[in-house]
């Protein structure tokens, strides 16, 4: 006897396995048309249904069974009687077994010419799969339900999933998302073909959602600061080239395709669940109307009284103040352009003629130098400061025995755990460059920027060394900045060190070399970046003779015998305590080249961009980094007495602290420059 799967037939609405169709009764009832499966047991629906069952039951599919069923077949497996009373009650409470209220006779409920007698049979697009149902009835149910289960923990998990990684605990997934009962209701009210295509359209909307949220944990984990969707996608570039500099270029490839076939995966995943689920919700809407009406009530009680598990509050709403947060943020990003290019017109040195700038420096060789990721935890942090602290000792005091003094301070950073390049342009424009936008509008103006500020008096000759650059700087024009030698023209043979080009000890012997240590007709103004306490922190150059650097060859050795950036990156304290290493290692080579190199003229600022990423800082540190300033001749710190430093390399716990905005005017003021507004 010829069954309805053999002859690749259905009774119902389409081909097993149709998108959005994934019924858990269907498999079954498609199987129950077959005599034999009958004699074996099979139930014609069982509520739970058959994994991957395509087809909803439909209307003359419970006749077929019936009339098929071998006398005194079986009971259902799960308890319920398999007689026909059970079968034509599931045909008239079942939504799927009737045409959707308002949507008339559907055209699937009568046979398509297909189905005639006499057309050839067809294979069936599932025909192993059905005939494992058929063979297999429990597992079948087992597994149906087990990927139900697994789809609702799926929906659950994303809608409850926390912004930061440190609120990540098993509390926080036992919770009741607020979202999931309004999208039931929604859906509940719907008829088939509009609940399908909201269902998956939710899916792929709450996936795009859990990216975000992915992107916001990683953000604030490494710069402090949630992820910003009309700035930040740049940054990505610059994440895969940074991992490339520390884990290496196949290692980096691997991981990139494996986060994409992740991200596709998710798409796919919750489009999938939240379509099944809308499929049970409909297949048992008395059941599941009720529930929703009950969840509702308890979420609106658990909200209402703020009621907790374990610290965590309850009643959830995680996915939709993401979507709310995001929201208000591109709003956000869209206004704040406008204004900040209406403050970037505003400078308060901008008309200033010449000769008044800077006067009290006239004559000195001016140094600014910005050392990476040198902020406060450095200096207080318990793991990092003892060795930090012990090396501003040590450095103070060999620099007054060469003659050198010392003020020092703080000054609270635009950025956080990366992005350099807001940090320096922060300090040297005066404005609050806090994302990219505001950098580019920044670098297109005509603000003047403090190492500008130099070149534009006349008096100073102005140069950069900057071993970071490894590709065309257009921005050298606002600093102002005559020459800049980047990683490519410092005559560099040795060794990368993880991101950083080269030891900060090379850098500062070939800035000796090819600028301080020559003639020229004019002081120099220099703007120095050091990249060696650039995170992941492994190797970690050592300081070596200074006859000895040669074309650094020499720190081979050294950087073969270094940590390994994958072992650094995976253990926090390690991590920790290998940071605030290289930060001894840049403040040594900076003030060991002071005290060999410098003159009675020469003029010393440098300061961190920023503290470094929360996993090393921690996760409630503070934005501020030290700044000092290192004269020998004592006229030039006495113009900064009244701003309340403290003495030496070390600031104390309660110096002052300023926005890192604040710093150029007060530096301009202090060295005897006359304000002249220039407004846009």
């Amino acid at each position: 006897m010829e069954t309805l799967v053999e002859h690749g037939k259905r009774d119902d609405r389409g081909d097993a396995g149709a998108p959005g169709t994934d019924s858990e009764d269907g498999g079954a009832a498609a199987q129950a048309g077959a005599a034999p499966e009958v004699r074996r047991g099979v139930p014609a629906g069982d509520g739970g249904g058959d994994a991957g069952a395509g087809p909803e039951p439909g209307a003359d599919s419970v006749p077929r069974a019936e009339a098929s069923r071998a006398p005194g077949a079986e009971a259902d497996p799960e308890g319920a009687p398999a007689t026909e009373a059970a079968h034509t009650s599931a045909a008239k409470t079942d939504p799927e077994d009737t045409p959707e209220a308002g949507s008339g006779t559907s055209p699937d409920a009568h046979p398509t010419p297909e189905s005639a007698p006499g057309t050839p049979a067809q294979a069936p697009r599932f025909a192993r799969l059905n005939r494992w149902q058929a063979d297999h009835p429990q597992g079948a149910r087992v597994l149906s339900r087990t990927i139900t289960v697994l789809a609702a923990i799926l929906v659950v998990c994303t809608l409850v999933m926390p912004a930061t990684i440190v609120d990540l605990g098993p509390a926080t997934f036992f919770r009741l998302p607020g979202e999931a009962i309004v999208g039931a209701a929604i859906l509940l009210a719907l008829p088939r073909k509009p609940r399908v295509v909201l269902a998956a359209a939710g899916g792929v909307v709450l996936a795009a959602l859990t990216v975000l949220n992915w992107l916001d944990m990683g953000f604030k984990q490494y710069l402090g600061r949630t992820f910003n969707l009309v700035l930040d996608w740049s940054l990505l570039g610059d994440a895969q080239s940074y991992l490339e500099d520390s884990l290496g270029g196949t290692a980096t490839l691997a991981a990139t395709a494996g986060l994409i076939v992740l991200v596709l995966l998710l798409f796919a995943a919750l489009a999938y669940a939240v379509v099944r689920l809308s499929d049970v919700l409909a297949r048992h809407s008395a059941t599941a109307t009720r529930g929703t009406l009950i969840a509702g009530v308890v979420w609106i009680t658990c909200s209402s009284f703020g009621v907790q598990l374990a610290g965590v509050p309850l009643a959830a709403d995680s996915a939709a103040v993401t979507l709310q947060s995001q929201t208000e943020r591109v709003s956000d990003t869209l206004k704040d352009e406008a204004e900040f290019q209406k403050v970037a017109k505003v400078d308060a040195f901008g008309a200033t003629p010449p000769d008044q700038l800077v006067p009290d420096l006239r004559g000195k060789d001016m140094i600014f130098t910005f050392i990476e990721s040198y902020g406060r935890s450095a200096i207080e942090d318990p793991i990092m400061a003892p060795g930090v602290d012990k090396t501003l000792a040590v450095r103070t005091e060999a620099l007054k025995k060469a003659g050198y003094h010392a003020k020092s301070g703080w000054l609270t950073s635009a950025t956080y755990g990366g992005s350099s390049w807001l940090g320096h342009s922060t300090t040297l424009s005066g404005l609050w460059v806090s994302n990219q936008q505001r950098y580019r509008t920044v670098m297109a103006s005509d603000h003047l920027s403090l190492t500008k500020v130099f070149k534009k008096s006349g008096a100073w000759n102005t140069v950069g060394v900057m071993p970071g650059v490894q590709k065309a700087w257009p921005e050298q024009s606002f600093f102002g900045l005559e020459k800049v030698y980047n990683a490519f023209e410092l005559g560099y043979k040795g060794p990368k060190f993880s991101w950083s080009t080269m030891p900060d000890q090379y850098t500062l012997e070939q800035f000796q070399k090819r600028v301080h240590g020559k003639k020229h007709d004019k002081p120099m103004m220099s703007e120095v970046i050091l990249t060696s306490s650039h995170q992941p922190w492994g190797p970690i150059p050592k300081m070596v003779g200074w006859d000895e650097l040669g074309d650094g060859s020499i720190f081979k050795g050294i950087e073969a015998a270094g940590n390994k950036p994958a072992d650094v990156i995976a253990d926090t304290t390690k991590s920790r305590q290998e940071y605030g290493k290289s930060i001894q290692y840049s403040v040594t080579a900076l003030t060991e080249w002071l005290e060999r190199y410098g003159t009675k003229d020469t003029v010393l600022v440098f300061l961190g961009d920023h503290q470094p990423i929360a996993r090393v800082s921690g996760n409630h540190a503070s934005r501020d980094v030290p700044v000092s300033i290192v004269a020998k001749d004592p006229k030039v710190l006495d113009k900064i007495g009244d701003w309340g430093w403290s003495d030496g390399l070390r600031p104390a716990h309660d110096a002052p602290v300023w926005k890192m905005n604040l710093f150029r005017d007060r530096f301009l003021t202090a060295y005897g420059s006359t304000p002249h507004p220039k407004k846009g």
